[in-house]
């Protein structure tokens, strides 16, 4: 199976409220499966949370799991 990979533009942003610096995302995402040569739908959690220090959001993937249908 192979990995997925994304990237997009991220824009500082000039302030940010207290309090609400971490969330939570959940994406869906098709992969393929490369012993199996199919594609598979696949449930991503990502952490969003905001890094004051450099004025940025960081995403980092805390769950990765095969959606059953």
């Amino acid at each position: 199976m192979s990995g997925v990979a994304s990237s997009s533009a991220m824009l500082p942003i000039s302030s940010f409220p207290a309090g609400a610096d971490m969330h939570w995302e959940t994406r869906r995402r098709v992969v393929w499966n490369e012993q199996e040569h199919t594609g598979e739908e696949h449930e991503l959690v990502y952490e969003i949370s905001w890094i004051e220090e450099l004025g940025l959001w960081r995403t980092f993937l805390t769950s990765h799991h095969k959606v059953n249908r």
